[in-house]
């Protein structure tokens, strides 16, 4: 008889039993070499302890894989961070630490509107701020899965700032996935980029909206923030426009997108907007964007692009302008992570190169895309839809 005949003989409830061991003596074997790696840099008992009493959390792991700045389409994603609500919550945030805000951009030459788009978009202005205990988000990350490398790094960072006394164990709150306080900053991030906005020589990210503040400020000026060059702005692309421009790692001088025919939305594009990447998020049936390198500065903060399209957009109306010009095709919906997978298994046996079959839609399956539908003459933005898996499917 076969190993899985014989499974498929044991009752359900011990099956569940034994997976759920298995799980246990992985995460048991995880705690423990952390805590020999912890005990070695002379960390606090009481840390130590701490994680002996850590247990895996599985709605950490179903929030991980359902994070919305990746799986709902980005129209979606901008009418929950821009809201009405989110707009005039945050003009009295502005209003109400004008002063102090008016010092962060002397200091790191970022915008008010920027710092303040950021903490509404992270926390809702602190009221969301997280209530997973940090160590367990972090523990339950890095015992296994494909975030374990950055689970171990992160929840060993974490060690070291209860160490320091910036925060009590009791206090040490975040998201699922181990972000911190008003402006949600992962503890690797809090060592290096943390700042203290009151003076008072600890840096209070959790409680304190002026260190939670400085603390952004910071971290985008050290992640190549330039003072005077917005986020980015919506273009007008011409017919027939090569959407293999279309990539965020491709600056390119504003002369050369005018000699393609890119137009502002509003205004003109000029030469003090230096170098620009075209961001594209929906093909040619949606809105774009030219954007600059303080662009991939909010990247640093969250890699989604659909993130720092949120941050930068609702920044923007906070200063007065309208809203996104051009309408989304709304009619969409993003291929599921499964449905990637396939759109990468089909472009690969038609000979294009897509890397992995991992259910991410990366540079490389947007390339392979983009090649397909030009050999299809279809319009080849480099935009994945069910439709196009469906005409891969049955060609």
């Amino acid at each position: 008889m076969t190993r899985a005949k014989r499974l498929l003989l044991i009752p359900a409830f011990i099956l569940l039993t034994l997976t759920g061991a298995l799980a246990d003596a992985a995460f048991n074997r995880f705690i423990q070499s952390v805590q020999a790696e912890a005990r070695g840099k002379g960390y606090d008992a009481a840390y130590l302890e701490a994680l002996a009493r850590l247990t895996p959390d599985p709605e950490i792991i179903r929030l991980s894989e359902r994070q919305p700045e990746y799986v709902k389409p980005i129209w979606a994603y901008l009418d929950i961070m821009v809201t009405d609500e989110r707009l005039r919550l945050g003009r009295a945030e502005l209003q109400k630490w004008d002063e102090f805000l008016g010092q962060l951009e002397s200091r790191y030459g970022v915008p008010r509107g920027i710092i303040v788009a950021i903490w509404g978009v992270e926390t809702n202005y602190g009221a969301n701020k997280g209530s997973f205990p940090v160590l367990q988000a972090l523990a339950t990350l890095g015992y296994q899965g494909k975030r374990a490398a950055f689970g171990r790094q992160q929840l060993l960072a974490a060690l070291d700032i209860l160490q320091s006394g910036d925060v009590a164990l009791a206090d040490f709150k975040g998201s699922w996935a181990g972000a911190m306080g008003h402006t949600q900053f992962i503890p690797t991030t809090y060592l290096g980029y943390a700042a203290d906005g009151t003076g008072d020589g600890i840096r209070n990210i959790w409680t304190q909206p002026r260190d939670a503040l400085a603390s952004t400020a910071n971290y985008l000026k050290v992640s190549g923030w330039r003072a005077g060059l917005p986020w980015g702005v919506e273009v007008n692309l011409p017919d027939g426009f090569d959407f293999g421009l279309a990539d965020l790692k491709r600056y390119e001088p504003v002369s050369l997108w005018q000699e393609k025919g890119v137009t502002a939305h509003i205004g003109k594009l000029h030469a003090s907007l230096e170098e620009m990447a075209l961001f594209a998020p929906a093909g040619h049936r949606g809105p774009a964007f030219l954007v600059t390198r303080n662009f991939r500065a909010l990247l640093r903060y969250n890699t989604a692009p659909a993130y720092a399209l949120a941050v930068g957009h609702l920044a923007d109306r906070f200063d007065g302008l309208g809203d996104i010009a051009r309408a989304w095709p709304l009619g969409d919906r993003p291929l599921l992570p499964r449905e990637i997978t396939e759109l990468q298994r089909q472009l690969a046996a038609k000979g294009y190169d897509t890397g992995d079959a991992d259910g991410v839609l990366g540079r490389l399956t947007r390339r392979a895309v983009r090649q397909y539908q030009a050999a299809e003459n279809l319009v080849a933005d480099g935009y994945a839809t069910p439709g196009l898996l469906t005409h891969l499917m049955t060609k």
